[in-house]
C-alpha cells in the first residue's frame, strides 16, 4: 500500500477516532480505507448503472 496525507476537519477525525476506539476498527486507515471503499463503489455503480 501506499502512504497519502490527506487534511481533514476535526469533526471527522473525531468521528474516526470514536469508531477505534469503541472496537469498529483497528486503526484510523482501517476506517479510512472502508469509507473509500463504499465511495468508490456507490460512484462507479451510479456512473455505470
Amino acid at each position: 500500500m501506499r502512504i497519502i496525507t490527506v487534511k481533514l476537519p476535526e469533526q471527522f477525525l473525531e468521528a474516526i477516532d470514536e469508531l477505534v476506539n469503541t472496537g469498529r476498527y483497528t486503526s484510523r486507515s482501517e476506517v479510512i480505507r472502508a469509507a473509500l471503499n463504499d465511495f468508490i463503489r456507490k460512484e462507479l455503480w451510479i456512473e455505470n448503472g
